[in-house]
Parts: structure tokens; C-alpha cells; sequence
């Protein structure tokens, strides 16, 4: 099975490998990046190749695909974007990201998910894509209504990190919305 590259205007979307492990690593190990993840801090660069070892393994078991974000500039691995519960019979899937802090605030965020949103819809026939976030990272729920997904609702206690349970917001854009 082919991994699927995706290109967009500033940004190459390519399969996540080992060659990605320190930077990887080194973006979810910030607490600002994680602190609205649902996930702890990576700890160490093996961390960081065991999950990179579990992209893989969801991609060929067809149950999510996460892309490296690579700035076509500098080849610069800045953050991943991907679907995850991917269900080809159900053709939905939820939709996640993160990206360095050194890049926020310019786009490439909207970018990535946009190239993947078309993806999806387009070339893997998905009818539904749904994003879970923290109700206080305003910075995603901006992103996600800006791309004209629908807030659906509260999930209570849904998310737990850091020893507590946390609530998250559930918003879904379906391929008719899709503009």
C-alpha cells in the first residue's frame, strides 16, 4: 500500500519515518503544544519513534494516516496532520494536528488540514470528518469554524491528562458543507 503525498502551495505532506524522530520529539515535548493534545510530553527521542512506528502500523491497518508537515522552503519538519478512527466503511474519521510554535500564526495549520479535508473527501470518499478539542484551545475551535466545521456539542470528561479528566468540544464538517 502506497502512502499518499500531498503538496500544497508552501508545504510537502509526506510519511512520518525515523528521520523524523528528533523533531518530532522535540515539538511534543513543549508543554504548549501538548497542553491541549490529550497526551503527556514526550520524554525521549525512543518515545518519539514508538509513535512514529504506530503512524505506520494505523496506516497499514487503515484505521488513520498521519502526514510529517514539511515547508517546502527549508525541508523543515514542522508538525504532523491526520486522520485518526479512520473508518472506511463508516467513511469517517477525526482530524488532528499539531505544529511547532516557531510556526504559529501563519497559516500552515489551515493549509495542511485543508490539502487533507480534500483528500479525504475527494479521494478516499469520506462523508464525515470530525475534530475533538479542549474548550480551551481557542486557537483550534477558530481554525476548525473557519474551515466550516459545526461545534456538535460538549463531550464531558472526555480527554484525560495531566491525572484529571478534561471536557472537549466535538465539531464535524460533512463532504456537502464542504466548500
Amino acid at each position: 500500500m502506497l502512502f499518499p503525498t500531498l503538496e500544497t502551495e508552501r508545504l510537502h505532506l509526506v510519511e512520518i519515518g525515523q528521520q523524523h524522530s528528533q523533531k518530532y520529539y522535540e515539538i511534543m515535548s513543549l508543554d504548549e503544544v501538548t497542553r491541549y493534545y490529550g497526551m503527556e510530553n514526550l520524554k525521549s527521542i525512543e518515545e518519539a519513534a514508538k509513535m512514529i512506528d504506530s503512524f505506520k502500523n494505523n496506516f497499514l491497518s487503515n484505521r488513520g494516516t498521519r502526514w510529517g508537515i514539511i515547508l517546502k522552503e527549508n525541508q523543515e519538519f514542522i508538525g504532523t496532520v491526520g486522520l485518526n478512527n479512520l473508518s472506511l466503511p463508516n467513511k469517517r474519521a477525526e482530524i488532528g494536528y499539531e505544529i511547532h510554535p516557531d510556526y504559529w500564526r501563519q497559516g500552515f495549520t489551515s493549509e495542511a488540514v485543508k490539502e487533507v479535508l480534500r483528500y479525504s473527501f475527494e479521494e478516499l470518499g469520506l462523508y464525515r470528518i470530525g475534530a475533538v478539542t479542549y474548550p480551551e484551545n481557542i486557537a483550534s475551535s477558530s481554525l476548525l469554524k473557519k474551515l466550516g466545521f459545526k461545534e456538535e456539542g460538549l463531550l464531558r470528561g472526555y480527554i484525560y491528562q495531566k491525572n484529571r479528566s478534561h471536557d472537549a468540544f466535538i465539531f464535524s464538517l460533512l463532504r456537502t458543507e464542504w466548500k
